[in-house]
C-alpha cells in the first residue's frame, strides 16, 4: 500500500468515517471508525495531514489527533460542498475533504486549543441568557399590552414591567397576575447572571494586555475587546485589516461575471456575536460621535452626517480602522 499522504475524517456522533489518498492523490485507505476507536487508529498511523470539516467537536479532535504528531487542517464546510460527488453519504463526504484539503489554495481554520474554547464560553453562555432575557420582557409585554398597559421596548424598560406586575393597584386581573408573576422573578435571575458574566468578561479584560490596547479604539470597550482576544484568530492568519473585515463578514458579498462588478449585501461569515459586537460599538460611536474625537468634524467618521446611522454603512469605518 502507498504511504498515506492526507487523511479525510468525516465527523459524526458514534460513526467516523475516514479517507486516506497518497501524494498522487489515489485512494489508499478507507475505513469505518466507532467513536472509540479514532484515538488509537492515528496512534497507529505514520505522521501525515489530517483534515476535518469545522463545527463543533472539530477543535476537540484537533487537538486529540495532533497530539499524535499529524498535521491537522480544519476546513470550513462551505469550501467542502464543491468536491462532494453526487449520491451523498459519508464515505463520499470524507473523500471531498481529503480533496479539498490537498488544494494548494484550500483555506484553513486555526484549531483551537480547550483553554481558548473554555474562554469563549463566557460570550455563548452571555448570549444566551441575553435572548432569554429577551424573550421573558417581550412576553411580559405582549401580556401587559392587551390590558391597556404599554411600556416602551427594550431592556431599559424592564423594571417598569416588572413594577405594573407587582402593583396590586394596576388594574391587571387577577387571575393574570399569578401567572404574569411567575416571569417576574425568571426576569430578576436572568438580570443577575448576565450582570456576573458581564464582570468576569471585565476582570479579564483587565487582565488581558491585548484587550487592553483594544479598548483604546473608540466604540470597543471591556465586552468588545475580550471578544476580539479570545474568537477572532491569530492576527497573523490575515495580511491586512481588510482581509479580518472580510473574515467577519463586513464586506459585500461579489456576483461578477463577463468583466462586470456586482457586489450585493455582506457575506455574513466569521464569528456571529463578534460581528455584532462591532457593529453595536461602531454605532455607540455615531451615535454619540460629538463626544468622540475620531468623530469630530473634518475626520471620516465626522463627514458621513445623521445618514451613517444605518447599519449598512459601517463596513467601511471598520476596514479602515
Amino acid at each position: 500500500m502507498s504511504e498515506i499522504i492526507t487523511v479525510g475524517l468525516d465527523l459524526a456522533k458514534n460513526v467516523f468515517q475516514a479517507y486516506g489518498a497518497d501524494a498522487s492523490g489515489l485512494a489508499v485507505l478507507r475505513k469505518k471508525l466507532r467513536r472509540d476507536r479514532v484515538v488509537a487508529f492515528f496512534g497507529k498511523l505514520p505522521p501525515c495531514v489530517v483534515a476535518m470539516e469545522a463545527c463543533g467537536g472539530s477543535h476537540f479532535w484537533g487537538c486529540a489527533i495532533g497530539k499524535l504528531g499529524h498535521e491537522v487542517r480544519l476546513i470550513p464546510p462551505a469550501y467542502v460542498k464543491p468536491f462532494v460527488k453526487p449520491q451523498k453519504n459519508d464515505a463520499a463526504d470524507a473523500e471531498a475533504i481529503c480533496e479539498a484539503a490537498m488544494r494548494p489554495t484550500m483555506r484553513f481554520v486555526p484549531v483551537k486549543s480547550e483553554e481558548t474554547q473554555g474562554a469563549a464560553m463566557v460570550f455563548r453562555i452571555r448570549e444566551r441568557l441575553i435572548r432569554q432575557r429577551t424573550q421573558a420582557i417581550n412576553a411580559l409585554r405582549g401580556h401587559l399590552g392587551e390590558f391597556g398597559q404599554i411600556v416602551p421596548q427594550g431592556a431599559a424598560n424592564a423594571a417598569r414591567l416588572i413594577a405594573i406586575v407587582e402593583d396590586p393597584e394596576s388594574g391587571l386581573p387577577a387571575d393574570a397576575m399569578a401567572p404574569l408573576q411567575v416571569l417576574v422573578p425568571a426576569l430578576a435571575h436572568l438580570e443577575t447572571e448576565i450582570g456576573k458574566l458581564d464582570a468576569e468578561i471585565a476582570r479579564r479584560a483587565k487582565e488581558n494586555e491585548v484587550a487592553r490596547r483594544l479598548m483604546t479604539i473608540p466604540g470597543i470597550g471591556p465586552l468588545i475587546a475580550t471578544a476580539i482576544a479570545v474568537l477572532a484568530p491569530p492576527p497573523e492568519t490575515f495580511r491586512k485589516a481588510r482581509d479580518f473585515a472580510a473574515w467577519l463578514g463586513l464586506t459585500p458579498r461579489q456576483y461578477s461575471t463577463g468583466g462586470k462588478q456586482r457586489l450585493g449585501a455582506t457575506t455574513r461569515m466569521g464569528e456571529r456575536s463578534l460581528r455584532r459586537l462591532l457593529i453595536i460599538g461602531a454605532n455607540s460611536v455615531i451615535i454619540k460621535r460629538h463626544v468622540h474625537a475620531a468623530a469630530r468634524p473634518g475626520t471620516w467618521l465626522g463627514g458621513i452626517g445623521s445618514c451613517a446611522q444605518t447599519s449598512i454603512r459601517l463596513c467601511p469605518f471598520w476596514e479602515r480602522s
